[in-house]
């Protein structure tokens, strides 16, 4: 997600950061630059003109001059206008009903259906309710089914009457809801290839009678350009509350992101993140902009963690690592809850500076990570608490029982040795650094 981007307008910045002084000259050297940047990242191309314009203006304005380090200034100035054109602030939910009523819209082949099983997912997680997934897409084959089986691997009730029309369905699904006591009905509605009347007809018929909180369209970022017309084609008809962007893990560009607010005025309230049913997070632009620019976003990296991992188990953990106690089975226990928090290359874009550091393009194999915990788990109890007893008999018996090679058993010991050292030197403050 915006990685070709944040790479563009960070070597952009580091040109500038090394000029002593901001002038006409340079600061058109570097809007040269970022203009072909934004534009090469499919931003809509008035939108291109006015966030250039707007940090040159500022660039050379007084403050700017009487800094006493001007690179640092043009950094802001950018973040700062990035901001903006990515809305300003996160705009909330609004979960005021009883219950509260979330209607999803789009186009077919968005990822409507996926995603609204992730957003009851996130809902319940952060807002501990009981969500209530309604299927009132009665067209496409095997939409009810899909809805059906995603809210049966979340464990989230899918009220469903066949092919009925979807305001009676609703009808009932309300009735049910409250009921059973469900604090958010989220509505699966039908979809098009392409924006119709008779497809508006029904989701005016549907927005209605339910008066919803949020009506939010799930919108595929692989689009391009072609999202803000289809943003203005649903915004026109039922007056949108908020944007889903799908698809932002994949080969996108990440244009829309910096088009939609501004060109619409519909905000971005969640971004879709990955395939699995946890993969969508709510859109902040203040850390959207950091990670565009190379800073991270350290705030969602321990939001991860804390949703994660298990405090005492992280402050023992802590513990056995100053005192350089640290064994293979905290080992184990670590890197099951780090898999928790989702896929390693995505947390390792998260750390400040990671594309300096070349972490923005790593792959991680799940094998490998597989096979890591394939041989610490063929070890007996004794070998993960004092892996020095490992010799040469026990490690072919280790690489058998785990299906790998005794050079990769020996390859994990060592890496293991290596980070307890590495540990202890931390812990001890002695852990130079070669910068």
């Amino acid at each position: 997600m915006f990685e070709s981007l944040g790479d563009r307008l960070q070597n952009a910045i580091h040109k500038i950061k090394g000029y002593g002084k901001i002038t006409e000259d340079n600061i058109s050297e570097m809007m040269r630059e970022i203009r072909l940047a934004l534009l090469e990242a499919d931003v809509n191309y008035k939108v291109v003109k006015e966030f250039t314009t707007n940090v040159a203006e500022k660039a050379l304005g007084e403050e700017v001059k009487r800094s006493i380090n001007p690179g640092d200034m043009f950094v802001k100035i950018v973040k700062d206008e990035l901001v903006t054109l990515l809305g300003g602030e996160s705009a909330p939910l609004n979960l005021k009903g009883n219950p509260a009523i979330l209607m999803l819209v789009g186009l077919q082949g968005s990822g409507k259906t996926t995603t609204i099983g992730k957003l009851a997912n996130l809902l319940r997680k952060k807002h501990a309710k009981r969500p209530l997934l309604v299927a009132c897409d009665i067209y496409r084959p095997a939409a009810i089914e899909q809805l059906k089986q995603i809210g049966k691997q979340l464990n989230i009730p899918v009220f469903e009457e066949g092919h009925k029309n979807p305001v009676e369905i609703v009808e009932h699904a309300l009735s049910y809801a409250k009921e059973q006591g469900h604090d958010y009905v989220l509505v699966d509605t039908a979809g098009r290839l392409h924006i119709d009347e008779n497809l508006m007809d029904e989701l005016k018929e549907l927005s209605a009678f339910l008066k919803p909180q949020e009506v939010l369209l799930v919108i595929d970022s692989m689009m391009g350009q072609d999202a803000i017309h289809v943003i203005e084609g649903f915004h026109s008809n039922l007056s949108l509350t908020g944007v889903i962007l799908t698809k932002l893990d994949g080969d996108t560009r990440g244009g829309v992101a910096l088009s939609v607010r501004h060109l619409t005025n519909v905000p971005i309230k969640f971004i879709g993140l990955s395939e699995k049913l946890d993969g969508i997070d709510y859109f902040d632009p203040e850390r959207m902009a950091g990670r565009i620019l190379g800073m991270g976003d350290i705030v969602s990296l321990v939001e991860k963690a804390t949703e994660a991992i298990d405090e005492k188990e992280a402050e023992k953990t802590a513990r056995k690592m100053q005192t350089g106690k640290f064994d293979l089975e905290d080992f184990l226990s670590t890197m099951k809850q780090i898999k928790k928090m989702g896929p390693l290359e995505n947390l390792l874009k998260l750390i400040p500076g990671a594309s300096k550091m070349g972490l923005n393009h790593v792959q991680i194999d799940p094998k490998q990570m597989a096979h890591v915990e394939a041989i610490v788990l063929s070890m007996t109890p004794a070998e993960r608490r004092n892996p020095s007893i490992i010799k040469a008999s026990r490690k072919t018996r280790i690489a058998k029982g785990s299906g790998t090679s005794v050079q990769e058993v020996n390859r994990l010991l060592q890496q293991f040795e290596q980070m307890k050292k590495m540990m202890k030197q931390m812990s001890n403050g002695n852990l130079k650094f070669p910068f």
